[in-house]
């Protein structure tokens, strides 16, 4: 199983940016891992809200294909804890499923498009976090999960 984070912009942040990437390094590992990267819109300062999430929805769901289980992270998903997580991935890679996408959306969320394809939806905190920050926290998570498969002293309960 391959995993996919896909999120709208780049990282600004040097320090995010290095995080990110030493979560990847840890997390390929485990897992073949891509940290999919879109664009952001241009001139979206002349968009409508809606026009935006329409926009960057077509730009995700082009990056999808047929066979993927995609998974918004969305404040309004299902949560877990990090050992719940760790068990929901196991049972994805058990299911023979080629590839897993979650998906961060742009600053107004997800157009309706999009949810209409999604498989389900993940909430990683009721709290709200900057789009860049989620990159980090869902890569760590991921991260998490595989060391607790393995019994590794990464988590501790």
């Amino acid at each position: 199983m391959q995993i996919t984070l896909m999120a709208i912009g780049k990282t600004d942040s040097k320090e995010l940016a290095s995080l990110i990437d030493k979560y990847e390094k840890r997390l390929r590992r485990y897992i073949k891992f891509q940290l999919l990267v879109i664009p952001d819109l241009k001139n979206s300062k002349n968009l409508s809200e809606s026009q935006q999430k329409e926009k960057e929805g077509a730009l995700i769901l082009a990056q999808i294909e047929s066979s993927d289980v995609v998974v918004l992270l969305d404040e309004k998903g299902k949560s877990f804890t990090s050992m719940s997580f760790s068990n929901y991935l196991q049972k994805k890679m058990n299911s023979g499923l080629k590839r897993l996408v979650f998906v961060i959306g742009g600053p107004y969320g997800f157009g309706e498009e999009v949810y209409a394809r999604c498989n389900e939806k993940i909430s990683l905190s009721s709290m709200t976090f900057s789009h860049q920050m989620v990159r980090l926290f869902a890569i760590e998570q991921v991260y998490r999960a595989f060391t607790i498969l393995r019994n590794e002293p990464y988590h501790h309960q």
